[in-house]
This record gives C-alpha cells, sequence and structure tokens, in this order.
C-alpha cells in the first residue's frame, strides 16, 4: 500500500515538473522577441522618422527583422510541445 502511494506521488510530483518546465520554456522564450521587437520597431520609427527619404529602406529592413524574431518563438513554441 505504502509502496503504491510512493509510486503515485512520484507520478504526480513529474507530471507537475514538466508541466512547470513547459511553461518556463514558452515563456522565456518569448521575453527574448518581445524584447527585440520592442527595440526594432522603435529604433525603425525613429530612423524613419529622421530620414523620411529611407522609409522604403528602413521597413524593408525592419519587416526581414521582424519575420528572424518570430522565428526565435516559434522555435520556443516547437520545444514547448517537444519537451
Amino acid at each position: 500500500m505504502v509502496h503504491d502511494v510512493a509510486g503515485l506521488i512520484a507520478q504526480v510530483t513529474d507530471n507537475g515538473i514538466k508541466a512547470v518546465g513547459k511553461g518556463l520554456v514558452y515563456g522565456l522564450a518569448a521575453i527574448g522577441p518581445g524584447i527585440g521587437l520592442g527595440i526594432l520597431i522603435g529604433k525603425s520609427v525613429e530612423a524613419m522618422a529622421r530620414q523620411p527619404e529611407y522609409a522604403g529602406q528602413v521597413r524593408a529592413t525592419m519587416f526581414i527583422g521582424i519575420g528572424l524574431i518570430e522565428a526565435l518563438a516559434l522555435f520556443g513554441f516547437v520545444l514547448y510541445f517537444i519537451t
């Protein structure tokens, strides 16, 4: 009886640790891209305000950067399901 209870507690603990780990993986993986997007978009708007004649080039570069940053968030999302 005691052995069965210990096994059940170990199983519940393992599942709880996995759930916390998954939450940390995706939560921490979303922080970096969030900060990166804020900096990228803020600096791009600042550059477009300072040099309006280069707004098209800055916008194109900004969208490439957004795509690369969002890829990092997707990697974290995939790792969430793998773990």
